[in-house]
C-alpha cells in the first residue's frame, strides 16, 4: 500500500464527515494513567481459572502469567450484567489503590463474525450495554479500551485510499453499514469520557496493518478528539520500537489533519500523511526515519507545532511481541495467518505506566498470553494447525502449549516462583471452614518477614487466623508472619490456620498466591 491523493469527491465527504466531530486538540491523558499508577491484577482472571485445573509446569505457567495486571475483557451479557461485573471489578481494583484496564468488546459484527464472532444484534442494543458498563464504572478508575479492531474491520467501508473492506456481511446495508460502526464508537467515547475517572482509547491497529493517515482519519471519525488516545497491537505480535514510531505518526497525523492553520487547506488530507509505507519501506526498518523526516518537516516544524499535551496518547499492547512477528516459511501454507497462534513466540515488556515516552500512557497486557486466538489451518483444509501438527483450541481458550513457549521466550526473560503455597481445606461444614497453609522459600536467599497475599472467592470471609496476623479487605486476604517465625531460610516452610466463613457448601482453595509482591507455585 502507498499513500493515495484521493479526488476532490472523497475529500468533500471526508470534510463533511470531519464537519460533525470536535476538532479541538486531542487532549492528552488526565492522571487516571501516570508513571505512579500501579495496574490491577485480577484475582478472577482466565489465567487464575486456568491454572485451576492444570497441573505441574503448565499450573505454574499459568500462574507466571496470572500475576501480570492482564486486561480484563467484557464481551456480553445483559447491560444489568456487565454493569454488575464492571461494578465489581473497579470496587476490587480501587480496594488495592490499583487500577483496572477493562476492553469493551460487544459492538455489532465484531471481528466480522469470524473467530470472536458475537456482541450486539443492533445498535440500540450496544449503546444500551454501553451504557450499563458506564453505570458500573461510576466513578472508580478505570482504564477502557474500547472494540479492538473495531476501526481495523469495518464492515461494507471505503478507506481514504479507496481500498474497499473484505467484511461485507450481506445481512448490512452497504450504503449506512460503515457509518453506523462509527455512530456506536461515538457513542462508547462520549458515554465512557463523561466518567470523571475513566480514560477511554480507541483502536489504532498495529504498524503492520493499517497505514498511520487510514488509521487517523477512522481515529478522528469515531470520536479520538473526545478521548484519552487509542491503542495499538491488541492481539498482535508486532516490535514495540515499530509500534512507537507508528503510534506517534497516528498522533501527528491525527494532528496534521485536523488542524485549520494556513487557511485550512490540509483539512481532512489524511491521506497526505505519511506511514510505514511510504516513503518508509515497511519490510526495511532502517528506511522508517524517511516517515520520521516527513513529520518534522510538516507537523514539527510547522507554524503552531503540536506538544505532547495538545496531540492523541496511545498504550500498546506488549503481552506477546517480545520475538516479533512470526515470518512463516515462503511458499508452505496457503495463508499463512501470522496473527493466529504464530509458533515461537515469546512475552514482551511487563505491563507498566513508566514508558520515558510522554505520548505513551502505558504498556500493557491487553491479549492475555496463554489465550488462543483461535483454531488456526493457514489456509488448508484443517482441522490441524499445520504449523503446530494439533488442533488449536477455540478463541479464548487456554493454550497450554503456546504459554510455554511465550514464557521460554520472554523479552525480557520472566523470573521463575521463588516460593511454594500448599493450601490444605481441613473442614468445611454448616457455614464454616478450616484451612491451614503451608508456605515454602523455594530460592536461594533467607527471606526475612513475610507478607502473604491472595483473594477468596466472593462472600467468603476470615474469622481468625492462627500463627500468623491476617486480615481482609473486600475479597483480598494479607497474612504477615509473628515475631516467631519471621524467618523463611531456603527449603524452609512456615505453617498457619484460617477460620472463615463459606458462601457455598463447599470452600474452594485458592491459587494466586504472592509471597513479598512475588508469584508463587501452588500444588
Amino acid at each position: 500500500m502507498k499513500r493515495s491523493y484521493f479526488g476532490f469527491a472523497a475529500h468533500m465527504l471526508a470534510a463533511s464527515a470531519l464537519s460533525v466531530c470536535a476538532l479541538s486538540p486531542a487532549l492528552a491523558a488526565n492522571d487516571v494513567l501516570n508513571p505512579t499508577q500501579q495496574l490491577y491484577v485480577n484475582w478472577s482472571s482466565g489465567a487464575v481459572a486456568s491454572a485451576a485445573s492444570l497441573t505441574g509446569q503448565d499450573r505454574t505457567n499459568a500462574l507466571m502469567i496470572a500475576a501480570n495486571p492482564t486486561a480484563t475483557w467484557l464481551t456480553s451479557g445483559t447491560p444489568a450484567e456487565v454493569q454488575s461485573r464492571a461494578r465489581t471489578l473497579v470496587l476490587d481494583a480501587a480496594a488495592e489503590k490499583k487500577i483496572p484496564v477493562i476492553v469493551a468488546y460487544y459492538v455489532p459484527f465484531r471481528d466480522c463474525q469470524q473467530y470472536s464472532a458475537g456482541g450486539a444484534a443492533n445498535t440500540a442494543e450496544y449503546q444500551a450495554w454501553i451504557d450499563g458498563l458506564a453505570a458500573g464504572i461510576g466513578n472508580s478508575k478505570a482504564v477502557v479500551l474500547v472494540e479492538p479492531d473495531g476501526l481495523g474491520i469495518i464492515p461494507h467501508y471505503t478507506s481514504i485510499n479507496g481500498a474497499t473492506e473484505w467484511c461485507q456481511p450481506a445481512e448490512l446495508d452497504p450504503a449506512t453499514a460503515a457509518n453506523e460502526r462509527f455512530v456506536q464508537l461515538n457513542y462508547a467515547v462520549d458515554a465512557l469520557t463523561a466518567l470523571p475517572n475513566t480514560a477511554v482509547y480507541l483502536d489504532g491497529t498495529h504498524s503492520a496493518w493499517l497505514g498511520s493517515g487510514d488509521a487517523a482519519h477512522r481515529l478522528v471519525l469515531a470520536g479520538v478528539e473526545r478521548a484519552d488516545g487509542f491503542f495499538v497491537n491488541v492481539s498482535n505480535y508486532e516490535a514495540t520500537e515499530r509500534l512507537e514510531k507508528y503510534g506517534t505518526w497516528i498522533a501527528k497525523c491525527i494532528h496534521y489533519g485536523t488542524n485549520t492553520a494556513e487557511g485550512g487547506w490540509r483539512l481532512g488530507h489524511f491521506d497526505w500523511c505519511a506511514s510505514q509505507y511510504f516513503p518508509a519501506n515497511p519490510n526495511d526498518f532502517s528506511t522508517w526515519g524517511l516517515t520520521d523526516q516527513w513529520y518534522t518537516d510538516n507537523v514539527d516544524n510547522a507554524p503552531n507545532p503540536p506538544t505532547a499535551d495538545t496531540l492523541a496518547h496511545f498504550v500498546i499492547d506488549t503481552s506477546r511481541n517480545g520475538q516479533g512477528p512470526w515470518s512463516a516459511p515462503a511458499g508452505v501454507y496457503p495463508d499463512p495467518q501470522t496473527w493466529c497462534n504464530p509458533p515461537d513466540r515469546g512475552i514482551g515488556e511487563r505491563p507498566t505506566t513508566q514508558t520515558n515516552n510522554p505520548l505513551i500512557d502505558a504498556k500493557l497486557w491487553i491479549k492475555v498470553p496463554g489465550e488462543s486466538d483461535g483454531g488456526c489451518t493457514r489456509g488448508t483444509a484443517g482441522p490441524e494447525d499445520p504449523a503446530r501438527g494439533m488442533i488449536d483450541p477455540p478463541a479464548g481458550a487456554w493454550f497450554k502449549e503456546q504459554a510455554a513457549e511465550l514464557i521460554s521466550l520472554a523479552v525480557p526473560a520472566m523470573t521463575a516462583p521463588a516460593c511454594n503455597v500448599d493450601y490444605d481445606v481441613a473442614g468445611s461444614t454448616q457455614g464454616l471452614f478450616v484451612s491451614q497453609l503451608f508456605v515454602r522459600n523455594t530460592g536461594p536467599a533467607p527471606i526475612k518477614g513475610w507478607e502473604l497475599r491472595w483473594a477468596f472467592a466472593d462472600g467468603e470471609r476470615l474469622l481468625q487466623s492462627f500463627n500468623a496476623r491476617a486480615k481482609q479487605k473486600r475479597s483480598v486476604v494479607t497474612a504477615t508472619n509473628e515475631k516467631w517465625n519471621r524467618v523463611l531460610g531456603p527449603g524452609r516452610s512456615e505453617t498457619f490456620a484460617l477460620l472463615g466463613l463459606q458462601q457455598d457448601a463447599d470452600h474452594e482453595a485458592p491459587v494466586l498466591f504472592f509471597l513479598n509482591g512475588g508469584v508463587c507455585t501452588n500444588e
